[in-house]
């Protein structure tokens, strides 16, 4: 049986082309973080064996030239014969760097380069890290599109807010492969997950549960439109001034377009602490503190997703003193909010399936997939598998892939 690209393991280095300097090379050498990154994370391997002049006359000319004017005649052919179908762009202008805000393209590349292994390591993807040298969204979203004849799928990262919603929504209308933003839908997958699995420990309902969402960036907004979908009903998001609400001063389109759906349906107003005062859920996108006082003002049976990295808006000890379940962004505590729990197997899903996007069904689909894999395993520190979990990506994979066939989104 011919192997799929899933299938497709990655060779070990084969020793050709430039040599990768020794650790004693560059001036970090000892450093375990720098020693793993010398000469990158990344390598491109060929698939096609290389022997002799016969094997170089079909890879290349002569051969190759039939496949090209076959393709030509018929691009669907494209989808069997390059590596265009499994392979995603991932895309950064640098704006927004994990914790280290705007760092500019060529810093961001060790995490593309992460990103990408992630990619390949968990789902089968192959990825391109691609860091752009401008923060014009015009320009991104041309380059990008002028690229995309080379992906079959195009995963935007760290793309500072509100830019990235613009650019998202703009290369989604305009290309027919799948436009994902992580940084808002791979957290907000896993944050529904987690809290699906919550909410039944603590025998929730999710049209009653009161949920506070602090950060009203690229995650924050993505987490409230995701809870909302599936059946929040109390939602309140805040940002630095308090709850994001109709009529508030100085607030961008997308904050207003938030408010709409979240505090003015609820009639809430007031500061993060103020919103705090009987919730049942808080989650924390914003990277601010909230002190003990705040947590200690919620219901009883707290929960509280304390999401900034490296350091949560509340530490986890404290938080255990008010609330019954605890999540982080950490590895170091249970129950972390990790995306590569997401995104790996929402590509190989969509990618299977050639999806010409990626709409909000996929996305509930691939949380509640996730949430299942816990099972009567349910424990307050156990309420999102793992995510080195070898069931995690094939689960989110034909989840997404069967939610793409219902909503229309699947061309097989």
């Amino acid at each position: 049986m011919t192997p799929t690209h899933a299938d497709l393991a990655r060779p070990a280095d084969s020793g050709a082309g430039t040599p990768t300097p020794t650790p004693a090379d560059h001036p970090f050498a000892g450093d375990p973080v720098f020693d793993l990154h010398l000469g990158g994370k990344l390598q491109t391997v060929s698939t096609s064996p290389l022997r002799d002049a016969a094997d170089l006359s079909l890879a290349y000319t002569p051969g190759v030239a039939r496949v090209c004017e076959a393709i030509a005649a018929d691009p669907a052919l494209t989808s069997s014969y390059t590596w265009v179908p499994n392979t995603v762009a991932v895309v950064t202008d640098g704006t927004a760097v994990l914790g280290l805000g705007d760092i500019g393209p060529a810093a961001a590349m060790p995490v593309m380069e992460g990103k990408a292994v992630l990619f390949k390591e968990f789902g089968g993807v192959d990825a391109v890290p691609i860091c752009l040298d401008t923060t014009d969204v015009e320009e991104i979203v041309e380059t990008v599109a002028r690229m995309a004849p080379s992906f079959g799928g195009i995963n935007l990262e760290d793309i500072s807010a509100p830019r990235c919603f613009e650019i998202e929504q703009r290369l989604a209308a305009r290309l027919d492969v799948p436009v994902f933003h992580d940084d808002q839908h791979g957290t907000a997958v896993v944050v529904l997950a987690a809290l699906v699995n919550a909410l039944r420990l603590t025998g929730r309902d999710a049209a009653t549960t009161r949920v506070v969402i602090a950060g009203a960036g690229a995650a924050g907004v993505a987490c409230a439109k995701i809870l909302l979908a599936a059946g929040v009903d109390d939602l309140v998001v805040t940002d630095r001034r308090g709850v994001l609400r109709t009529g508030r001063e100085g607030m961008t389109p997308v904050k207003a377009e938030l408010a709409a759906i979240t505090a003015d349906r609820t009639g809430r107003s007031g500061s993060l602490d103020d919103a705090l005062d009987g919730a049942d859920v808080f989650i924390g996108v914003s990277g601010g503190a909230v002190g003990e006082s705040s947590i200690a003002r919620m219901a009883p049976d707290a929960l509280v997703f304390a999401l900034a990295n490296p350091t949560p808006e509340v530490h986890p000890e404290v938080a255990h003193r008010h609330a019954r379940v605890v999540a982080t962004g950490r590895s170091d505590f249970p129950n972390q909010i990790n995306n590569v729990l997401a995104f790996p197997g929402i590509f190989r899903g969509a990618l299977d399936v050639r999806a010409t996007g990626v709409d909000e069904s996929m996305k509930v689909a691939a949380a509640m997939a996730i949430a299942d894999l816990v099972g009567d395993d349910l424990a307050e520190d156990y309420v999102i598998p793992s995510p080195f979990d070898p069931r995690v990506a094939p689960a989110v994979a034909a989840a997404v892939a069967a939610a793409a066939r219902t909503a229309g989104l699947a061309r097989r």
